[in-house]
């Protein structure tokens, strides 16, 4: 939204400059983006007038002028092919900065001869002129004429409007505000009614929903052409075209008061009813803009007898715009439901200033004064004689009065204002105040944001100054006992650094992924789609992390840093109900193209393993009754280079292996990507501790010593079996056991394998005999047996 400071004084009489308005703004809470003052700009030139013109001696193109100037008659060289004597333009002094060329004037001779200054076009100085010639100005202007006045230069502040204000959307309101502020006076306006010289010969029906209320009338005998300076100054200081006086019109009342309108050449109109609502058919509209917009039932349409004449509150039809020929007009004046309208600008992709001010709810009360204005500047502007308004529908109700104990003020912001500061601010703002025990604060129309109580307290902390708000520090509190993280928290932060640790980097990535890649990891389902999302790609709610870190691993791979290893610790989306949100923690590590002498095999994937387990372990899971199942992962894991650990059939805690080369295919990656997921929620919780200290340590003096078996059991019995087999064996004396080979081939039957364990065995208070070592040795092959493990003889 912008507006310049001429434009401003309009409502507020103040003697404030831009950026003392600018700082005033800011404190009540208006985000000034920028502010443009173009007179800075213009300062150096002013108004001179070419005395003589001559011939350049050394080149055919340029003149020798002498111009006089406000620093007196200079001599300079113009190339301009309309530099000729008795001509009034703009002169640039040494030393000037033209911003159109972006450069400096120096003294310097021009093919031999020295310019003392230049002569500028319209484009130099950033102004509406013909770049190829010097601008041509009325004779009327005096020799030294500042050029920031005789081009009406003025400030102009450019600020961002939050969607729950759209009475910003106006100098009007702004100026309300301001003057709260005490930054001036407020001149507000009585609007006089225009009486109708004769019954309206249109008539308005509206749906009463999508359109509640619609006023409009004729005015007959109308001139449209340009508009009068004062009007293009006012378009032209934020940036608007000037069109002619009956569309500019619509356009000052919209920047104005925040009134969009709309105006119909009534020559163009067919039938004598203008309808305003939905439609229960399909149509097309060739728009102002010149685009064909399909009309669907759920936009707000505008239609005469022939059919759609404009979409409501976004823009009307070619067919019946006016243009300098038009004589008789209609002009519209209505309120539109703000749903509806920003929906109809997602659809078409129409940002009109009309659309962009009903998709945020402007004042249901200016529809009839709205009307009023922009008749009177018909009349004024265009002449013509006006019919009798006509009214459809009802004004929305306004919010509802506001039981409010200024007292609250001080309750909720810690300001101490006195009760008559009080009543005086939202007075100064529009709010109708009854004093009493409690008072009654009446909502002006325009303010639909004001809610409750704690909407007045806002506003009056807002005008009265955030900065007077004190700074108290909140008073200390005893910190929780056990803590303040969840379980959850807890388990996640202790993950992340142990990752860290393990060489892994976090990555924050997007809750969002293409549907496609959604599906071929359990998820895509349509409920879980956006309605609106940020991008074409980030359609659909990620069911698993491992796509985001797949895609960020195979940027980096792209860009030369391959083998990289990503986490993240985040939610996952299986459903739209709460239990369905859940919290893993993913990580994967991406292929080495790094050559070396040592050949990559399924190292890496137990290298993965051990990370696996030892994060379990820092979780304070128990690893030991962790059953390693293969063949029941997820579709998007490899089927012979997964497992997954579970407790019991119904818990699954972790899924990991190798990624199915289809999904990678699908993601367009090379190589074997690994990686592990882990269900916080599933996790089990660890044991409540006793007491903060931590238990005896219990150290052998005795050397422990170990023994080696080898097994054969059938190929699809898991190494992992073995060995915990073997462990349960004897659990005080057995402190490990580890698979150090396993091995098929000659001497080993097909279908079977032989795996090698070292079994450590620790002493604690004796050294062991050998019949004890056998004993121990007779329950770890007893023991193995269970499992169908036979000592290889």
């Amino acid at each position: 939204m912008k507006f310049s400071l001429n434009w401003l004084k309009d409502h507020l009489n103040t003697d404030a400059d831009i950026n003392a308005v600018a700082a005033a703004m800011t404190a009540a809470g208006l985000e000034v983006e920028d502010v443009t003052d173009p007179a800075k700009l213009l300062a150096p030139f002013s108004v001179a007038r070419i005395v003589e013109a001559a011939k350049h001696p050394n080149a055919d193109k340029l003149q020798v002028c002498q111009v006089d100037t406000i620093d007196g008659r200079k001599e300079i060289v113009c190339g301009a092919p309309n530099a000729r004597a008795g001509l009034t333009t703009i002169y640039a002094p040494i030393g000037a900065y033209v911003p159109g060329l972006d450069v400096t004037l120096v003294e310097k001779p021009v093919r031999g001869v020295v310019s003392n200054g230049m002569l500028c076009s319209g484009a130099e100085l950033l102004v509406e002129g013909d770049a190829a010639g010097i601008l041509e100005l009325s004779d009327d202007l005096a020799v030294g004429t500042p050029a920031a006045e005789v081009f009406g230069a003025v400030p102009v502040i450019d600020f961002e409007v939050t969607p729950n204000r759209p009475d910003w959307l106006g100098v009007h309101g702004i100026a309300r505000d301001l003057a709260a502020t005490g930054l001036g006076t407020f001149t507000e306006k009585t609007i006089p009614a225009v009486a109708g010289k004769f019954p309206s010969p249109i008539n308005i029906t509206v749906d009463g929903e999508a359109c509640p209320v619609f006023a409009g009338r004729v005015v007959r005998g109308v001139r449209n052409g340009p508009s009068p300076k004062w009007l293009q100054d006012k378009l032209t200081s934020i940036g608007l075209k000037p069109i002619s006086v009956l569309v500019d019109i619509t356009n000052y009342l919209s920047f104005d008061r925040a009134r969009p309108l709309h105006v119909y050449d009534v020559a163009k109109l067919s039938g004598t009813t203008i309808e305003a609502g939905l439609r229960t058919d399909t149509s097309e509209l060739l728009a102002l803009d010149g685009k064909t917009y399909a009309v669907s039932p759920e936009m707000i349409a505008i239609s005469d007898a022939s059919g759609v004449i404009g979409l409501g509150g976004v823009m009307g039809g070619e067919s019946t715009g006016v243009s300098d020929t038009t004589t008789d007009v209609f002009v519209e004046s209505a309120w539109f439901d703000p749903i509806r309208i920003a929906q109809t600008g997602r659809d078409t992709k129409i940002s009109s200033d009309a659309q962009y001010r009903f998709a945020r709810g402007i004042d249901p009360a200016s529809v009839v004064d709205g009307l009023e204005l922009a008749t009177q500047l018909i009349l004024d502007l265009c002449g013509g004689e006006p019919s009798e308004v006509v009214i459809a529908g009802q004004i929305p109700a306004g919010r509802p009065d506001v039981t409010f104990d200024p007292a609250y003020v001080g309750q909720l912001t810690g300001l101490t204002i006195t009760e008559d500061d009080t009543a005086r601010i939202l007075t100064a703002l529009g709010f109708g105040v009854t004093k009493g025990n409690p008072w009654t604060v009446t909502v002006p129309s325009w303010r639909r944001d004001v809610e409750g109580k704690a909407d007045l307290v806002e506003e009056v902390a807002r005008i009265y100054g955030f900065n007077h708000i004190p700074a108290t520090p909140l008073p200390p509190v005893a910190p929780q006992a056990g803590g303040v993280l969840t379980p959850v928290q807890s388990r996640a932060r202790t993950a992340r650094r142990a990752l860290a640790a393990y060489g892994y980097s976090e990555a924050a990535t997007w809750s969002f992924m293409r549907q496609n890649w959604a599906k071929l990891f359990g998820g895509g389902d349509d409920r879980l789609v956006l309605a609106n999302p940020i991008a074409s790609e980030l359609n659909c709610m990620r069911p698993s992390i491992l796509p985001n870190l797949l895609e960020a691993a195979g940027r980096n791979g792209a860009r030369g840093f391959d083998g990289v290893k990503l986490f993240e610790i985040g939610p996952v989306y299986q459903g739209l109900e709460p239990q369905d949100q859940k919290t893993t923690i993913t990580a994967i590590a991406a292929p080495s193209r790094t050559r070396h002498w040592e050949q990559a095999g399924q190292s890496t994937l137990f290298a993965l393993k051990s990370d696996l387990f030892a994060l379990l372990d820092d979780l304070n899971v128990p690893v030991a009754s962790l059953q390693l199942v293969q063949g029941q992962n997820a579709a998007h894991w490899h089927p012979g280079r997964s497992a997954r650990l579970q407790l019991g059939p119904k818990n699954i805690v972790a899924e990991f292996g190798e990624l199915h080369p289809s999904v990678l295919k699908a993601l367009d990656l090379d190589g074997a990507y690994i990686g592990f997921e882990i269900s916080l929620s599933n996790l089990p919780q660890p044991k409540a501790k006793s007491g903060k200290s931590k238990g005896a340590l219990s150290l052998s003096n005795l050397m422990p010593l170990s023994r080696d078996f080898a097994f054969v059991v059938e190929d699809t019995v898991s190494a992992d079996a073995v060995v915990k087999a073997i462990r349960s064996a004897d659990k005080l004396l057995i402190a490990d056991a580890a698979v150090f080979d396993i091995y098929q081939g000659k001497g080993v039957a097909e279908g079977q394998k032989s795996v090698a364990v070292e079994v450590k065995l620790q002493p604690t208070d004796k050294t062991l005999t050998d019949p004890e070592i056998e004993a121990v040795s007779a329950k770890i092959v007893a023991a193995a047996q269970k499992i169908g493990a036979t000592l290889r003889a």
